[in-house]
Parts: structure tokens; C-alpha cells; sequence
């Protein structure tokens, strides 16, 4: 069997992508080596529109050549994946990564902030993809007073909602115990903004300083990436935590008017007793959910950023 350059295939196997640096990929075979391979000239399009056909954590399919290299040639069928819009070409998608246990989306409501409509768009492109996400309020050792009575306000929100909610801070060790237990032989995606502390999360996981660790830019408040392509690091426990880029903003894409109250769990629920089956809670009469987030049963944010989401689809961009 020939390859695509000309060399003699010597292997066939199958495999995990660990690593994603651009057009290489870290893949671990089915017998514990890992391979540098390169997708395929042909296989690479094949009509996806997204910024890479291959991501970590994708089953793929591998030719190992006599000459060293490797292609990949074939990638399974994902269960699952979480995808955004690209930030530099918005008719592309960027996936994070594939074949998620859970996502572990970490907060911060200071050094950096992260916005109620960024935790929304990443809790919709979840529920649309069906990936279970977890919460994680990071860097609590840094909140005073105020904080902390705004911090217990959002995590009541979003438990009520239905999604699980932790604190947690490095420096005390609060959560870290939680953090062992969720990730113990599971697949989970470390996501958010740069800044709230994913790299030092995954240092305390492995137990050593395999990820660099930035700073927060004092005139925005916001942070220095540290990590700049993604990656799945095994974690002592047995877990895998893939370790990813941050994350400016989290654009929506390929939704479907008519379905993004699905994905906003407590608006669907209250949407059952709107007047009109195709509701889509703006001005309609008799709404079931407007007269919710009058009464306060559905929070003002959340629907804010239902909105907000029913506009990028309207007006085909996306707005931070």
C-alpha cells in the first residue's frame, strides 16, 4: 500500500488526538505511542468549515509510513463537541474539542470578569451539542464581601437552573477535592476566559508544574494567554483534562431560531404555556415566558442573553 507522498505504508491503527498545534497533531495509538501526525491533502477537503477538521479528542484512523510519518485518514463519528464561531472568520466554526465526558467551565467575577451572556453562550452551545457542563467559580481567595454575596446570588441561579456549581481557589485548596472527584477517569474540557486560572488548575490536578502560569493585565483586568494550543493531559486519577486556549468571546453558530429556547432549559419549560406553539418570547401575546422573567422565576441575564443570541442569528455576527 502506497500513501499520499509516495511512501510505503507500513501500519494501520487507530488512535486519540492529545494535541492540536495547527496542521500537526499528537496522536496516542492503540498501543501507547505517540505519533506527530499530518491529516491528509484530501481528507483536509472535505467541505468542513471548520478552522481544523481534526481536534483533541477525536478517534481517528492513522497510515504510518516506512519513511516515519503519519497521516491521519479517517476520523470516527463524534458523540459530542463543543464549537464556537471562529473570531477571525465568522462563516467558520472552531471546535474546542470532541467526545467530552463534561466541560468545566471556570469563572471568575474579577481579575478577569466573566460575563453572564459569555457563561449563557457557552451553557447553549453545551445543551445544543449535549456536552454536561460544570460550573467552576475560581479564585474565591480573591472575592471580599461584595463579591462573595454576588458570587452566592449567581451560583443560587444556576442551580436552580439545573447546573452544578463549584468554588474553588488553588491558594486555599477549596474545591480541590471536587476537582479529583469530577475529573477521576473522565474526558473534561477546561474552558474560559485567559486569566481565570485553568493552567494553575491543571498544575494542582497533576501534581506538577507542566503548564505555564500568566499574569492579568492590569490596565483591562483581563489575562495574557499562557496556553496556546490545546491539549489532553493525563491526570493522575485516571482523568484526562483537556487543557485549551482562552477564550475572548464565545460565538453561537449554525442555530436555528426556532430551537434556542430549547437550550435555555427554564425558558423551555415556561414556553409550554405560551398562548402560541411557535413563540418566540419577544412581543407576542399571552407569552408565557416574558410574564416568567417579569415575575422574576426566569432570571432578566439569562433571558438578555437569549436575545442576545436571537440577534447574532438576525443580523449574521456575533457582538461581545
Amino acid at each position: 500500500m502506497t500513501s499520499l507522498c509516495g511512501e510505503e505504508v507500513l501500519h494501520q491503527r487507530s488512535g486519540l488526538v492529545i494535541r492540536n498545534t495547527g496542521n500537526r497533531y499528537l496522536v496516542r495509538d492503540e498501543l501507547g505511542n505517540d505519533l506527530l501526525c499530518r491529516a491528509k491533502g484530501n481528507f483536509r477537503l472535505k467541505g468542513i468549515r471548520s478552522t481544523s477538521p481534526v481536534v483533541v479528542g477525536d478517534r481517528v484512523r492513522l497510515d504510518v509510513n516506512s519513511d516515519g510519518t503519519a497521516f491521519i485518514t479517517e476520523i470516527a463519528d463524534r458523540k459530542n463537541y463543543i464549537v464556537r464561531r471562529s473570531s477571525n472568520l465568522s462563516k467558520q466554526t472552531h471546535i474546542l474539542a470532541a467526545n467530552i465526558d463534561r466541560a468545566l467551565l471556570c469563572i471568575t467575577l474579577r481579575y478577569p470578569e466573566t460575563s453572564t451572556v459569555f457563561i449563557d453562550r457557552f451553557l447553549v452551545t453545551a445543551e445544543a451539542y449535549s456536552v454536561p457542563v460544570t460550573l467552576l467559580f475560581n479564585k474565591t481567595d480573591l472575592y471580599d464581601v461584595e463579591d462573595k454575596e454576588y458570587l452566592q446570588a449567581m451560583i443560587r441561579l444556576y442551580t436552580t437552573i439545573g447546573y452544578t456549581c463549584l468554588e474553588s481557589s488553588m491558594v486555599t485548596g477549596q474545591g480541590r477535592d471536587e476537582l479529583e472527584a469530577l475529573t477521576s477517569g473522565m474526558i473534561v474540557l477546561l474552558a474560559g476566559h485567559s486569566g481565570v486560572g485553568k493552567s494553575t488548575i491543571v498544575n494542582t490536578l497533576r501534581g506538577n508544574e507542566i503548564q505555564k502560569v500568566g499574569e492579568i493585565s492590569d490596565y483591562h483586568q483581563k489575562g495574557m494567554h499562557t496556553t496556546t494550543f490545546s491539549e489532553m493531559i493525563e491526570l493522575a486519577n485516571g482523568g484526562f483534562i483537556i487543557d485549551t486556549p482562552g477564550i475572548k468571546g464565545f460565538g453561537t453558530i449554525d442555530m436555528v431560531t426556532a430551537e434556542v429556547s430549547h437550550y435555555f432549559p427554564e425558558i423551555f419549560r415556561a414556553s409550554k404555556q405560551c398562548h402560541y406553539n411557535n413563540c418566540l418570547h419577544l412581543n407576542e401575546p399571552d407569552c408565557a415566558v416574558r410574564r416568567a422573567v417579569e415575575e422574576h422565576t426566569i432570571s432578566e441575564s439569562r433571558y438578555h442573553s437569549y436575545l442576545n443570541i436571537l440577534e447574532d442569528i438576525s443580523e449574521g455576527k456575533y457582538r461581545l
